[in-house]
């Protein structure tokens, strides 16, 4: 491709176009991507947790999506658990070979999962031993396994419950997963944390009704929200819910006291929808 020859604005542009394609690749495995998002709903429901587990980018983007869960959905950091081989300094630089024991995996796999979790196995070569070794341990302790993949007819792809196989064609530096691969991976995982937590009742109509509001752009997100929902222009229901947004909607809303919303969330599985329902049927 001669890349090194080529104008920024060149490189640019061809790198743009092979880009617009990841999205078209995704929509092709819908009905792959589908069925893991239904399985995780039902973890969660169960009380199980998703572990991600992948090496370099892989594992990087699995980290990310998992810390990203907490502050948006207001879930247990362990709910959504990263692994990256190497451990946490693979985060930030490269631990070489990290990524070629099979050992390491299954330990590290095992050490992580119980009986009713999810493992979430992210490569894009869809041959990583390190997660060639954290999927087979999980099949000891009978634990559903789902990946999502780059190539065809993998490895993982073989193991896993739930293969999903995105295959996003020759990248414009050869072999560097971290653009169209590493890109339709995060467009991945963003679909199965985003609509699974949509499913479990995170979300109500388009607003993210379990945020943390742990600083002042959330605290502000969060009056916001209340205001919308319940049409309202006050701030004190916040503070008497002790900033449970949820809480705070339905006393603004219904003019309850505080502690009846508390019992209705409870009644209604801490469902905003659900409890909004029974309100208005009182």
């Amino acid at each position: 491709m001669n890349l090194d020859e080529m104008s920024i604005s060149k490189i640019m542009t061809y790198m743009n176009q092979e880009d617009k394609t990841v999205p078209y690749t995704v929509e092709k495995a819908f009905p792959q991507i589908e069925p893991v998002i239904t399985k995780v709903v039902e973890t969660i429901q169960n009380g199980g947790k998703v572990v991600y587990m992948g090496s370099g980018t892989s594992g990087r983007l699995g980290v990310l999506d998992a810390s990203e869960c907490p502050p948006t959905f207001g879930v247990s950091p362990n709910l959504f658990t990263g692994l990256i081989a190497g451990g946490d300094t693979a985060i930030r630089n490269a631990v070489e070979n990290a990524e070629d024991s099979q050992e390491s995996g299954a330990k590290d796999a095992g050490q992580t999962l119980t009986e009713g979790d999810l493992l979430i196995a992210v490569a894009a070569s869809g041959q990583t031993p390190y997660v060639i070794g954290g999927i087979k341990q999980a099949k000891k302790m009978d634990v559903p396994t789902a990946g999502v993949v780059c190539s065809d007819n993998s490895t993982i792809s073989q193991l896993v419950d739930f293969p999903i196989e995105l295959i996003v064609g020759e990248e414009i530096v050869q072999g560097s997963t971290r653009l169209k691969a590493g890109t339709a991976q995060k467009l991945v995982l963003n679909m199965i944390s985003t609509i699974s937590m949509i499913k479990s009742g995170k979300v109500y109509q388009n607003y993210m009704v379990d945020v943390q509001a742990s600083n002042e752009k959330l605290r502000n997100r969060t009056i916001s929200i209340i205001q919308d929902i319940a049409d309202v222009d006050e701030k004190t229901a916040l503070v008497k819910c002790n900033n449970n947004l949820k809480a705070a909607t339905l006393v603004s809303k219904f003019q309850i006291e505080p502690n009846k919303a508390f019992e209705i969330l409870e009644a209604a599985s801490n469902n905003l929808r659900r409890a909004m329902a029974i309100l208005n049927e009182q």
